[in-house]
């Protein structure tokens, strides 16, 4: 009997094994065949007098890894999102389109919605100047939309034709930023919270303390939007012909403007329907009239043409590395969508040592966090910035800590709706105690000193320990301070002034000496190879360094960790209720995102989101 069990055991084991063993190679098989078929070259075809499609709901960020030529089924295994791309491919296509004589136009898609979009303003400006150079080659740019918001009309009002459907709508109302309080949720719920903070502008805690605005917090919002509105207005009205004063008076008065509105006041060119446009766009790309669609290829697909017989892709010895800092700063390597200050200094220091490397463009697009995480970064780029240049292009946003880490560069560049400065710095301490006795949970203490439990979350921080945590909020804002005007220049009086916590538009922050130029990415490259004497004998790598497809695959078979607070909803939605539920998930990953070890920040107004 013992035998029999021994035996059936035994082939219980083997029969286990050998199914392990099948299934593992034939998941390696199938791994293998798809990494096969991903390296194959398959680079999109474009034929004579084809259409440019740019699809106005993707969503442009500054790093994301590549996607590669079998998009879909490599989308789909590795969890990559088609409908996101990168800033420099969005610029270096539409260089390329504007260059390439197959490409005789270029169509802005506004199929779908992009409301939902997370592109920036300061984004869209430089996608919109890549816009006018095609335009100003000779080229056409053809529109068409049912309902455009701000954010689309943006890029659209570059358009030789804009066309509405007769039952759209143009939204022309201006912007505006409406924060969310957590202050009476907190307070309800016996949630105590002390903050520690200077400089009177620094509006990132303000969520935690009140119920509305502060009139300093009002104050520099009312500027930064102004600006950002100001700049939209200048850039709509020089496109379109029609004065910034007529484009305030339908803001104010109209808000949407119908269809027949919009032709009325020069906004739109014609009214009309899809099919009418598809027959335009037939004619222009020489298609028969009976063809199901005009001859076209998406920016994605046309992103992977191989630009070299154009002149735009370039091989060289020597390189200009573009770093991009994306995301909120935190203590130690960081996570998805983070910028972790250890692995960002770790690189600083081998761009330092790689010989090839001759100039180092830090494109910044972060609103801060972490002031020790700053602080390691900002060090590494100094030391760097012995040896090479380092140049900074200011994105979407760079503030408080994002800006921190730029202070030492040798020149800045900004967009003229950048949202920079927040020179300040605040801490954030919770405690527990009251939402905790009310549901009969206590805590007790015993120490051998006073200060061992100052950082328990059981208890209020008392007056001594509030002091001790205000001397190091301190001793980091005049360090932060300091930093600024010795990097940028100023008198230590002047940036008193204008630090504060306060945040400015890329026009302001030029005005007041926190920038040099306006100007994006581009510009920066050009000025950054012009510093280090390279001609035009040099070519661009990007760090961090994207990982391969097979890399992607593995890691996503592998369930690989991403570091973030609840998740991607599997469909965007538009109700109102939802987008504030929305909002105020994004403030709690901000606060799960603060681990400072310091407990201190230097961080933009939490989620400052301009409508």
């Amino acid at each position: 009997m013992r035998n029999f069990i021994k035996q059936t055991f035994t082939s219980a084991i083997g029969s286990l094994l050998g199914l392990f063993i099948f299934f593992g190679l034939g998941t390696v098989g199938i791994i293998g065949l798809l990494i096969a078929v991903g390296s194959q070259d398959r680079s999109p075809q474009v034929k004579n007098k084809s259409v440019l499609v740019l699809d106005l709901a993707l969503n442009i960020t500054d790093s994301k890894p590549n996607s590669s030529t079998s998009a879909a089924l490599q989308e789909a295994l590795s969890g990559e999102d088609r409908n996101r791309v990168t800033l420099r491919t969005v610029l270096d296509t539409l260089e390329k389109a504007r260059r390439d004589p197959r490409i005789v136009a270029i169509y802005l898609d506004g199929s779908r919605s992009s409301e939902e979009s997370t592109t920036g303003f300061a984004t869209l400006k430089e996608v919109r100047t890549a816009l006018e150079k095609f335009r100003a080659a000779g080229k056409t740019i053809v529109t068409y939309n049912v309902e455009w918001s701000e954010r689309d009309y943006y890029l659209s009002s570059v358009a030789n034709k804009i066309v509405i459907n007769p039952l759209g709508a143009l939204e022309l109302n201006g912007l505006s930023s409406q924060p969310i309080f957590l202050a009476g949720a907190l307070e309800k719920y016996g949630i105590g919270v002390q903050i520690i903070r200077v400089g009177k502008f620094k509006a990132a805690v303000e969520p935690l303390l009140l119920t509305k605005l502060s009139p300093e917090n009002r104050q520099q919002t009312e500027r930064l939007l102004g600006d950002v509105w100001g700049e939209w207005q200048s850039a709509v009205s020089k496109s379109r012909n029609v004065s910034v004063a007529k484009l305030q008076s339908v803001a104010d008065n109209q808000g949407i403007l119908e269809a027949s509105a919009a032709k009325s006041n020069g906004l739109v060119d014609e009214v009309g329907y899809f099919d009418q446009v598809l027959g335009e766009l037939k004619k222009l790309t020489g298609s028969k009239a009976e063809a199901r669609t005009f001859e076209q290829i998406s920016l994605v697909d046309y992103s992977e043409v191989s630009g070299k017989s154009l002149g735009v892709e370039r091989n060289s010895k020597n390189h200009v590395a573009v770093v991009y800092a994306e995301g909120t700063i935190v203590d130690g390597q960081g996570g998805v969508e983070q910028v972790g200050g250890d692995r960002f200094a770790r690189l600083f220091r081998q761009l330092r040592q790689d010989k090839a490397v001759k100039v180092i463009v830090l494109r910044v697009n972060s609103p801060g966090g972490s002031a020790t995480a700053s602080e390691v970064m900002q060090r590494e780029i100094r030391l760097t910035g012995k040896t090479k240049p380092v140049i900074v292009s200011m994105g979407d946003v760079a503030a408080s800590g994002g800006y921190w880490i730029a202070t030492d560069a040798n020149r800045i560049f900004a967009e003229p709706n950048t949202i920079t400065g927040s020179i300040g710095v605040f801490g954030v301490l919770p405690n527990l105690q009251k939402i905790a006795n009310n549901n009969g949970i206590t805590w007790d203490v015993v120490k051998t000193a006073t200060l061992a439990d100052s950082q328990t979350v059981s208890r209020p921080k008392s007056p001594q320990e509030l002091a001790v945590y205000q001397s190091s909020v301190n001793r980091l804002y005049s360090l932060f301070l300091a930093k600024v005007a010795e990097g940028r220049k100023l008198p230590a009086q002047k940036v008193a002034e204008i630090a504060q916590g306060r945040v400015w538009s890329g026009t302001a922050a030029k005005e007041i000496g926190l920038v040099d130029e306006i100007g994006g990415i581009e510009s920066a490259i050009a000025y950054a190879a012009k510093q280090a004497k390279l001609g035009n004998d040099w070519q661009i790598t990007e760090y961090p360094a994207v990982r391969s497809f097979e890399q992607r695959l593995l890691g996503q078979l592998g369930n690989e960790a991403r570091i973030r607070f609840g998740g991607e909803a599997s469909a965007k939605s538009t109700d109102l209720l939802t987008a504030e539920f929305q909002k105020l998930q994004k403030e709690l990953e901000v606060l799960q995102s603060m681990n400072d070890p310091l407990n201190v920040y230097a961080r933009l107004p939490f989620n400052l989101k301009i409508e």
